[in-house]
């Protein structure tokens, strides 16, 4: 009887101890959560206060008796926010899509291909991404002038259709995908671009989805290379857009409307991350396993 407390005493102390555990991590959890998140709360409230409100706190206030959506209207009318929005859509898509055409038929190469000289030529494409990006955007800057393609779509997308890391990613997952298949499918006669299609992209489709979503974010928040290729408000993104807003738009003062205009710019990447967030950690953590 004496040994059968003991047992219980000391299950009875594991489980206290798991449930203060518990506990603790959630509380943490919940204090980081409202860290992470109350900026997004304090724009969004400030994109709802009028601008006599606003002006009129000297203790800002946490919240907002009387909400109002006037400075989402004048993010559409005071300023070109709707021709931002089109812009960056057009870039982002058109940005995507060349992209994927180029880095899958390369991660396929490096992957499956055998040519000489391979090992060196994935080796140099590895050491570009030791180049600090200011140096790649002043020979950009320098080449896209030269050709005469400033103030233009081309001369935004062109230098951000291909990626050494997400090559480098890809072939990665690629490289999980047994010999075994790929021989076979040679044996049957299928083509490389057939066996690239129908077997290598739909088994690593977390991956893609995951390169796809990044390369979206990065558009969207794209910044000094749109700010350096164009001057022609007809080519602002909306990254770029803010500036504009702010200098010629509403003004330095007008805060609330500013915080419109912010809110509606992110929105879109926030519900982008929603709808995909599953799929974002399933194609990094498949990217950082092998075998």
């Amino acid at each position: 009887m004496h040994q059968a407390s003991s047992y219980e005493q000391i299950e009875r102390r594991a489980r206290t101890r798991e449930r203060v555990r518990k506990t603790v991590t959630y509380v943490l959890l919940v204090l980081w959560a409202l860290i992470v998140l109350f900026p997004f709360y304090w724009m969004i409230l400030s994109s709802v206060k009028s601008y006599s409100a606003y002006n009129s706190e000297y203790i800002p206030k946490l919240y907002t008796l009387a909400p109002t959506i006037q400075n989402y209207i004048d993010a559409f009318t005071t300023v070109s926010l709707g021709r931002y929005f089109l812009n960056t859509l057009i870039f982002t898509v058109i940005t995507t899509g060349l992209m994927m055409i180029v880095i899958v038929p390369a991660a396929f190469a490096f992957s499956r291909l055998d040519f000489p000289g391979k090992n060196l030529v994935f080796t140099l494409f590895l050491s570009l991404m030791m180049i600090p990006n200011e140096l790649v955007i002043i020979t950009n800057f320098v080449t896209i002038t030269d050709w005469g393609m400033r103030n233009s779509y081309i001369g935004l997308i062109l230098p951000s259709v291909t990626s050494v890391f997400y090559i480098y990613l890809l072939k990665e997952n690629f490289e999980q995908i047994p010999d075994a298949l790929y021989k076979a499918a040679k044996v049957d006669g299928t083509s490389d671009l057939k066996y690239l299609l129908k077997v290598m992209l739909p088994m690593t489709r977390p991956t893609i989805i995951t390169i796809m979503i990044l390369k979206v974010i990065e558009c969207w928040n794209s910044y000094v290379w749109p700010r350096l290729i164009t001057d022609d408000e007809r080519y602002f993104l909306v990254s770029n857009g803010i500036q504009e807003i702010r200098e010629n738009g509403f003004g330095r003062e007008n805060i609330p409307a500013m915080m419109a205009a912010v809110v509606v710019i992110s929105v879109p990447l926030i519900v982008l991350f929603l709808i995909f967030h599953k799929k974002i950690m399933a194609g990094v953590s498949r990217g950082g396993t092998k075998g």
